[in-house]
């Protein structure tokens, strides 16, 4: 199981810097398309798109985290009470991996829509 702090705090920061992008785009010197900016509708769009994507992404990775920790609450019960809940603990973890897997794909997402849409101009010196 990867470590779901970490997996965490990689997307929050995306996400602050998709959000800070946006910012500037929509609060600063750059709030209108002008003919030096024509892209920047577009970007904007892609960059809704991305905080989309790492929303979802955090939310599935979070229920996750939570769903692992009822993991580990169920087996403490099931031990100390000695109650027959593997069928329970079964789906609990089935549950965990299922919103990780969706969590990592949504992230995914996310980041082949970052390199998609981020270029860079290379300019050769002659």
């Amino acid at each position: 199981m990867p470590d779901m702090a970490g997996l965490l705090s990689v997307m929050a920061g995306r996400l602050a810097r998709i959000i800070d992008r946006g910012r500037a785009f929509t609060e600063g010197a750059l709030r209108f398309p002008t003919p030096e900016h024509p892209h920047l509708e577009l970007e904007m769009q892609h960059l809704e798109q991305r905080r989309h994507f790492t929303s979802i992404a955090i939310t599935a990775c979070t229920i996750a985290a939570l769903l692992v920790c009822a993991v580990i609450a169920a087996l403490f019960v099931e031990v100390m009470l000695n109650a027959p809940l593997k069928w329970f603990i079964g789906f609990l973890f089935t549950a965990a991996m299922v919103a990780l897997v969706i969590g990592l794909t949504y992230f995914l997402r996310e980041v082949h829509l970052a390199m998609r849409t981020v270029r860079f101009a290379l300019h050769r010196r002659k």
